[in-house]
């Protein structure tokens, strides 16, 4: 990659007359950009990587060998010429044989969206209308299913597979190897096949900031969601008890309220 000058197309990258491509944008070897893709200043795409539209590309991205990105779907339904795309924020770092691929028609946006700062490592699959937030990193081999949401600062361990229409919330962590049946609230840490809760991802809150008291707090309510005998219901209603005073814990009762999978447990 570092032997690609800034703003150097090499003469073998195969790049259609309908992309926009800033010019300090730099393109190895052998990769291929197709029409309707528009890259953002200072990205990086590395040798036989390929690009297809419709997908907008950011800034500051750097995109390894043997990549896919902006592919039609593997959804049955899809075909190329539907109104779909692929969105890419800014400053990820997509590593060797990932795929993201674009949206359906099954949602308004017909979307695949991925955020800012990511760090996305080799074979990870981003399946159609699947959203990725900001700040998470996707160890090697993740797996996710059309339609999954994953919002900010997330650890997904590798090889985790997660189910279609699944969310990750904030901060969670999975262990590799978890197969997700189901939603993982904010803060948890899980882990198995299929996955359970196991903890609070304390060591993560930590190094963000967290504070003691705002991590007592999670531990509190991890405590019970999860080692409680008490009913879902009354969870929340202790949950709702608790977020007058903890915004995390606010946070907790948003998400279990508006899941459709049901939580992790």
């Amino acid at each position: 990659m570092a032997a690609v000058e800034t703003g150097a197309i090499h003469p073998t990258a195969i790049i259609d007359a309908g992309t926009r491509l800033h010019p300090s944008v730099s393109v190895g070897p052998y990769s291929i950009i197709g029409a309707g893709v528009e890259i953002g200043e200072g990205t990086t795409v590395g040798p036989h990587v390929v690009l297809k539209g419709p997908m907008r590309i950011g800034r500051n991205n750097t995109i390894f060998q043997f990549a896919s990105l902006g592919e039609i779907s593997q959804d049955k339904t899809a075909k190329y010429e539907d109104a779909t795309r692929v969105e890419i924020g800014d400053g990820n770092t997509i590593r060797e044989y990932v795929t993201i691929q674009r949206g359906t028609l099954k949602t308004a946006e017909g979307l695949t969206k991925v955020g800012d700062r990511n760090w996305i490592m080799a074979n990870a699959h981003i399946a159609h209308d699947c959203v990725v937030g900001n700040d998470n990193i996707l160890a090697n081999g993740t797996t996710l299913a059309g339609h999954v949401t994953i919002e900010d600062w997330a650890g997904i361990g590798g090889f985790t597979l997660i189910h279609q229409y699944c969310r990750i919330g904030g901060h969670a962590f999975t262990g590799g190897g978890s197969v997700i049946l189901k939603d993982v609230p904010p803060f948890m840490m899980i882990e198995g096949q299929p996955a359970k809760a196991r903890g609070i991802n304390s060591e993560g809150l930590k190094r963000r900031g967290f504070s003691p008291e705002e991590i007592s707090d999670i531990k509190d309510a991890y405590k019970l969601i999860y080692i409680s005998d008490l009913l879902m219901v009354d969870v929340k209603v202790k949950l709702a008890e608790m977020a007058v005073t903890s915004m995390h814990c606010a946070r907790l009762l948003a998400f279990i309220e508006s899941s459709t999978r049901s939580i992790v447990r």
